[in-house]
């Protein structure tokens, strides 16, 4: 077992522990241990906004406007195709966009660089790794990471550029790449960059987990937080009136942000292997059906599913973020076909850690998402205004 595996094992005990899903007496011990020691974390995080808020502790303006796109949770609101489409309506637009990511789970430089680095008489600054310049495809998923690989190989005319240290990226982006708006994607609790516009993302079916902050929840700052926001996007939405009262929630946090309503709508299937070899939702309809996903919430990946028709055989999940190896996908192909399924179907993201196959006795397909609008499109065209004539 590799280190990565372990450390995915441990990850998935920690969330089982912390939604109550483990009742033994080690298990409620650690998630009392847990519980103490998110109060201390909830206090610097508390202490660290303070310290923004006051100017004790400065961000950085760098001359160009800056789009916070973030969440108040770890995972699973569905942020990418958010940024996607703020990136693809302002581009169409006019402005020149930039998407600024962490790379989360990206390959960085090996331990022996980084030692080189820290401990040369030279000072030489690593620049970003850019994923695209808005013309060309320049990194794979394992040097990039998931989510910018995804966006640069759906962005057309879009800069995507990772770099912790999203000031640095920005500048090069507008150096380099002439940017004059840059998205910080998972942006919220990144404020060395000012930004003009933060937008916050509420997953509409787990809106704050069980509200309490990590390690305890799944929550990265309090929930009075929400106050930060200037726009909040409801995602995963099915435009029920029992979604009033997480309305009328936020409303109580924070009295001035626009509320807009929208949903993860699946658009098409698209071969793993074989980009541009689509299929419609309706091709689903009665499939034997096996789905694989390291997502963090696969139970609304499923149910894209069975919504179009599939007949769900066999279903497998993996930690988030998860890098298949190949004995596992080919493990996985022979499980499908024992089980009678017809086709293998994936999410977007997981097709782009899959390996390379030699033979494909079974077709691996994954769903196109894209984000629709349910209401408060006024406010959104209202937001898009705002930002080409800030």
């Amino acid at each position: 077992m590799t280190i990565r595996e372990i450390g995915e094992h441990i990850e998935q005990y920690f969330i089982e522990a912390i939604r109550n899903r483990r009742r033994g007496p080690f298990d409620l011990l650690f998630t009392g241990i847990l519980f103490l020691i998110s109060r201390v974390y909830r206090r610097i995080v508390l202490f660290r906004l303070w310290l923004y808020d006051n100017r004790v502790i400065r961000n950085r303006a760098i001359g160009c406007l800056v789009i916070s796109i973030g969440n108040l949770t770890c995972g699973g609101t569905g942020k990418t195709p958010v940024v996607e489409i703020f990136a693809k309506t302002l581009n169409k637009k006019g402005r020149k966009v930039a998407v600024l990511s962490r790379g989360y789970r990206s390959r960085d430089r090996s331990f022996l660089d980084k030692l080189r680095k820290k401990f040369s008489s030279k000072k030489k600054e690593v620049p970003p790794r850019v994923v695209s310049d808005g013309k060309n495809l320049l990194l794979n998923s394992i040097t990039a990471g998931d989510e910018p690989y995804m966006l640069a190989s759906n962005l057309k005319e879009v800069a995507v550029l990772v770099d912790k240290d999203r000031v640095k990226s920005g500048l090069y982006a507008i150096e380099e790449f002439q940017r004059d708006t840059l998205i910080l994607d998972d942006g919220f609790q990144y404020l060395n960059l000012k930004s003009h516009i933060n937008i916050l993302l509420v997953d509409s079916t787990m809106p704050f987990d069980n509200h309490h902050v990590l390690p305890r929840g799944l929550m990265r700052e309090p929930v009075t937080n929400i106050k930060r926001a200037d726009y909040i996007f409801l995602t995963k939405s099915d435009g029920s009136p029992k979604l009033r009262h997480l309305k009328m929630f936020l409303r109580r946090h924070n009295r001035r942000a626009e509320i807009i309503e929208c949903c993860h709508r699946p658009k098409y299937l698209e071969d793993v292997y074989q980009r541009g070899v689509q299929f419609p939702l309706s091709w689903l309809k009665n499939k034997k059906t096996a789905s694989l996903s390291a997502i963090a919430n696969p139970a609304s990946f499923n149910s894209f599913l069975l919504q179009n028709g599939a007949e769900l055989v066999l279903k497998r999940h993996y930690a988030d973020h998860h890098r298949y190896r190949q004995q596992e996908m080919i493990d996985f192909i022979n499980d499908a076909k024992a089980a009678g399924a017809e086709v293998i179907m994936t999410t977007e993201k997981d097709a782009v850690r899959m390996p390379r196959l030699d033979r494909l006795d079974i077709p691996i397909l994954f769903l196109r998402i894209e984000i629709d609008i349910l209401s408060g499109q006024e406010n959104f065209d209202q937001c898009i205004s705002r930002i080409c004539f800030l």
